[in-house]
């Protein structure tokens, strides 16, 4: 489906998963706060809750409530604003309006700022990060291709039309507490 503001924002708001193309692969996602939308994600993808999922946003106030940035030190602030936006994700203290099934279960979230313009238009829309985890099933190859998408999840989610990004491979995840690179 094309991305219209006001349609995406009413199925947003439903509970919809959405799939849709990131800087490097296509992602699925869907309101954070909402456990039913996030069931069905981990459902789709056969993955356990206890790995987490990431938040994606196009600007920082969308993550007010999810993150505890006053908790990192100024080094870290400092690393972070020089990656953001960009192809970095950073773990950081969440905050009170994460729920344990997107952090699973970990006292920090994975947090990303995208350059992505449809990906921003949709926070945007809804003034919320998104949940973004690779659309797959657990252990086979991130989809590249609207038709890989489909082969995976059929009409299970509402596809969004757009183009990748120019990101050869998914964003790089950094502790910013320890400094250490996940991936």
């Amino acid at each position: 489906m094309k991305f219209d503001a006001t349609q995406f924002k009413k199925d947003f708001e439903q509970g919809c998963v959405f799939a849709y193309p990131t800087e490097a692969v296509y992602g699925l996602g869907c309101d954070p706060i909402n456990a039913s939308a996030m069931d069905n994600i981990l459902s789709l993808k056969q993955r356990p809750i206890e790995k987490g999922v990431i938040l994606i946003a196009g600007d920082v106030k969308e993550l007010s409530g999810f993150i505890e940035i006053s908790l990192l030190s100024k080094e870290a602030m400092q690393r972070i604003e020089e990656t953001w936006p960009g192809p970095f994700t950073w773990l950081v203290p969440k905050g009170p309006k994460t729920p344990n099934w997107i952090s699973g279960g970990s006292d920090l979230v994975a947090v990303r700022i995208t350059t992505h313009e449809l990906v921003r238009d949709m926070c945007k829309s809804v003034s919320s990060p998104l949940v973004s985890t690779s659309a797959n099933i657990g252990g086979m190859p991130p989809a590249r291709t609207q038709q890989e998408v489909i082969d995976y999840f059929s009409s299970q989610v509402k596809l969004i039309d757009g183009q990748l990004g120019n990101q050869a491979k998914p964003s790089a995840i950094i502790n910013a507490i320890t400094m250490e690179r996940i991936r």
